[in-house]
């Protein structure tokens, strides 16, 4: 496994487990805190998939 493909594996985890953990905040936490958990796990989620989405371009060889 080239480590490009373990390092987009683990930044898919990463999005997932934002993305889960605001969802969790969001249906237990009935407080502005809760609320803002959720708000700033949703933000930290969309960063990390606009930082996936550079990584397709990396590991591709330039042209010889």
């Amino acid at each position: 496994m080239r480590l490009i493909t373990a390092h987009r594996i683990l930044i898919g985890a990463g999005i997932a487990f934002f993305v889960f953990y605001a969802a969790i905040t969001l249906v237990h936490g009935h407080s502005p805190a809760a609320l803002a958990q959720a708000v700033i796990s949703l933000a930290v989620a969309v960063g990390l998939i606009l930082y996936y989405r550079t990584l397709k371009r990396w590991g591709s060889r330039p042209p010889s």
